[in-house]
């Protein structure tokens, strides 16, 4: 599965080219979910994906839709 494989995207909030990559969360008080991490740790919205911040879970509807079938898949076969 690609969710950890990471791709370019131009972020307007920093001006720049940046990678970004589908993370899941959950644990630790999250409730399970999917976000887009950014490489820009000095971004103030890093790991938000709330607005002005540009990134959101629609950018990677593909490979969260293939994550969802192999999961379903492994849960079937178990």
């Amino acid at each position: 599965m690609s969710r950890g494989k990471s791709r370019e995207f131009l972020c307007d909030v920093v001006s720049e080219s940046v990678q970004i990559r589908l993370r899941r969360w959950g644990g630790f008080g999250r409730p399970p979910g999917y976000f887009v991490q950014c490489n820009q740790t000095d971004c103030q919205y890093v790991d938000e994906n709330k607005p002005p911040c540009p990134l959101h879970i629609g950018m990677f509807a593909e490979e969260i839709r293939e994550a969802e079938a192999e999961r379903a898949r492994r849960a079937d076969g178990a």
